[in-house]
C-alpha cells in the first residue's frame, strides 16, 4: 500500500498498525519512539490507540519528534 509519510510517498506492508510503523521509524531514523506524536489524516492519535490503529492505502501520516532543551 502507499501512504504520504512526512510528505514523501512510502509503499509500506498492508496491516500495518501506527505502533508498527513507529518501530519500524525508530529503527531507521534513530528515533526514542516515546517521544512522538503521530498525526493520521489531520487528526491526532493517542498512544493509548496506537496499536490497536490500523494504517490504510492512502493515508497521511505525519510523525513528530519532540526534542528537549532550553
Amino acid at each position: 500500500m502507499k501512504i504520504t509519510l512526512n510528505g514523501e510517498t512510502r509503499e509500506l506492508e498492508q496491516g500495518l498498525t501506527v505502533a508498527m510503523l513507529v518501530a519500524l521509524l525508530s529503527g531507521e531514523e534513530e528515533r526514542d519512539p516515546r517521544g512522538v506524536a503521530i498525526e493520521r489524516n489531520l487528526e491526532i492519535v493517542p498512544k493509548s490507540e496506537h496499536a490497536s490503529t490500523v494504517i490504510e492505502d492512502g493515508d497521511q501520516i505525519e510523525v513528530v519528534q519532540f526534542v528537549g532543551g532550553g
